[in-house]
């Protein structure tokens, strides 16, 4: 029963072939390296905000779940608003040198962009 489950199947068109078995495409999430393998740049935005600033951190990778606990961590940190998804954390305001400097403290490779 668990091989007919229609949810995994819509929008697939019917095949009239009695041989044949949909199969999903499973993608992997890449593990997470270690910090100082990764390279992160710490920027501010500006861009489709209203012309309020946000810190972006971007460079990241690795599973979502390990972004999201490192934007929580930072966003606490600096006591702000944010979010983190698409390998991108945005920090609400301008916090360059702060998160620069905790991403160091942590063992990240961190640069300060713009």
């Amino acid at each position: 029963m668990a091989d007919n489950d229609w949810k995994k199947r819509l929008g697939v068109v019917y095949s009239t072939n009695p041989d044949f078995t949909y199969e999903t495409a499973d993608t992997k999430e890449e593990e997470t390296p270690e910090p100082s393998a990764q390279k992160l740049i710490v920027s501010i935005d500006r861009r489709n905000r209203g012309g309020k600033q946000v810190t972006l951190i971007s460079g990241f990778r690795g599973r979502d779940e390990d972004l999201a606990e490192l934007g929580r961590t930072l966003r606490i940190k600096c006591g702000v608003g944010g979010n983190a998804k698409n390998g991108e954390i945005t920090v609400q305001g301008d916090f360059r040198d702060k998160v620069t400097a905790l991403l160091k403290e942590m063992g990240y490779n961190a640069k300060r962009g713009n």
